[in-house]
């Protein structure tokens, strides 16, 4: 066996220097190392010799890549390439749309140390118009009261008032195949920071590795598709509903499909992987089992797990959906379990708002509602002039409507993780909710379900005895 480091990230700075003490040198590109590998299956040399060659030869090697990628249609060589983004100074809108994407390392600037003086993000949409003034001054009033908030709670609940304009900074690390994704997708994205975003980056990104980040373009299917659902539903026979309704009958976390038979098919999952035996001939199994004989093989299957462990991947065989109503602090934090299937409407402020506990407790609920008022004004106005540019000037409180789908598996880490008592309560609320849900339908696959905190004694109850930690 001998194993060699490829390469690793290195800063930009440390980079530019080298290219000044060595100013021939022009194999300073991730496209070699792409190059190189893609070269594997079919040359009979070692990779450490491929990486040489691909080192030596670098105009060789882009035009390696971009007919590998462009007539082979093997992109996954660009995955090889990685690259790392300081991002700074985009709105906590544009920030949503940037980690959408899955396949991503992002890691962001906690509002508590962003000042919040001027810096927000004026959308280009607005600019000029007859209601950017009224904008610049709701989200000023929004701040003043953060700035009020603050002295009298804790900053992560003050931060509720501020606008979706607020600046935020991120740190984004992403391999070559995904950063063109973002740039197809944002090409056809129509709000201009977005595209601002996406040329900026391009623009870095192309000048180093220019062969392996090749479909960039505007495209139909990313610009035109939901708007042809849109149309086709306008004219059938069903009627959207109007998203008008009451707010006091809205339900947080509500449960709208679920793997049927869930613990019998974990069950069959977790018989499948020991016994050699087919699916069908498992499940027949299964269903000659007592209820005792099933909940033994589950405990068999977490009795190990220690502290930091999670579940065994037949969990990923279960899953479940709910419709989860949420505020824009709340899903920046959902938004980050990104092996989830995520599908989120626009922010709808017939959906109400999520004041803290800690504001109502201080007595200022009734002047943190009276800004949400002048700031929905202002949203109207700004609609009206252009509807693209209206969330904006929204708050941290504003609400959505998500489809959250998740397997077993998946859900045991959103609860590890969001319902342990260090986790922020909006986001530990959400997170407790679904894990009862949860429990209704799957009782035994759920059965070591919870926070961090809470692990040890519910590992006691069943096992009589505390897990390694």
């Amino acid at each position: 066996m001998r194993i060699n480091l490829a390469g690793y990230n290195i800063d930009t700075d440390v980079l530019e220097e080298m290219k000044q003490a060595f100013p021939q040198r022009q194999d300073a590109t991730p496209e070699t190392l792409s190059a190189a590998y893609a070269r594997i299956s079919r040359d009979p040399r070692e990779i450490d010799e491929l990486r040489k060659d691909s080192r030596r030869e670098v105009e060789k090697a882009r035009k390696s890549n971009s007919s590998i990628i462009f007539k082979m249609g093997h992109h996954s060589v660009a995955e090889h390439a990685v690259f790392n983004f300081d991002i700074i100074g985009i709105s906590r809108l544009a920030a949503e749309a940037l980690e959408h994407f899955r396949l991503a390392s992002f890691t962001e600037k906690s509002q508590r140390y962003i000042k919040l003086e001027n810096d927000f993000v004026i959308p280009d949409e607005i600019k000029g118009t007859s209601v950017e003034g009224s904008f610049i001054n709701a989200v000023k009033e929004q701040n003043a009261l953060y700035h009020k908030l603050k002295e009298k709670t804790l900053p992560e609940d003050a931060r509720y008032i501020t606008s979706l304009a607020t600046q935020a900074q991120l740190g984004l690390t992403v391999n070559a195949r995904n950063l063109e994704l973002i740039f197809r997708r944002f090409a056809s994205q129509p709000l201009a920071e977005v595209k601002e975003l996406s040329k900026k980056m391009f623009d870095l990104a192309a000048e180093i590795a220019p062969s392996i980040i090749l479909f960039t373009e505007e495209n139909d299917f990313d610009g035109k598709s939901y708007d042809e659902i849109k149309f086709e539903i306008r004219n059938s026979k069903f009627e959207i509903n109007s998203k008008f309704q009451m707010q006091n009958s809205i339900q947080e976390v509500k449960p709208v499909d679920f793997t049927k038979d869930a613990d019998d098919i974990l069950v069959t999952s977790l018989l499948f992987a020991v016994s050699g035996e087919g699916y069908e001939g498992c499940r027949e199994k299964v269903k000659r089992m007592t209820a005792e004989e099933k909940a033994a093989v589950v405990k068999a299957s977490v009795k190990y797990m220690q502290f930091y462990d999670t579940v065994l991947r037949e969990f990923e065989n279960i899953d479940l959906t709910f419709e989860v109503v949420l505020s824009a602090a709340c899903f920046a934090q959902l938004k980050r379990h990104r092996m989830a299937t995520i599908i989120a409407q626009p922010y709808d402020i017939a959906l109400g708002v999520t004041v803290p506990p800690s504001i109502k407790e201080i007595g200022m609920e009734k002047e943190f509602m009276e800004v949400i008022g002048r700031t929905e004004d202002v949203y109207e106005k700004i609609s009206k002039v252009s509807g693209l540019a209206a969330p904006y000037v929204l708050t941290n409180s504003h609400r959505r409507r998500v489809l959250f789908k998740c397997n077993a598996r998946e859900l045991y880490h959103v609860s590890r993780l969001r319902e342990d008592a260090h986790a922020q309560w909006d986001i530990r609320n959400i997170s407790k909710k679904m894990s009862e849900e949860a429990k209704k339908v799957m009782p035994l696959a759920m059965l070591l379900i919870g926070g961090k905190d809470a692990y040890p004694e519910v590992y006691r109850k069943i096992f009589e005895k505390c897990p390694k930690m």
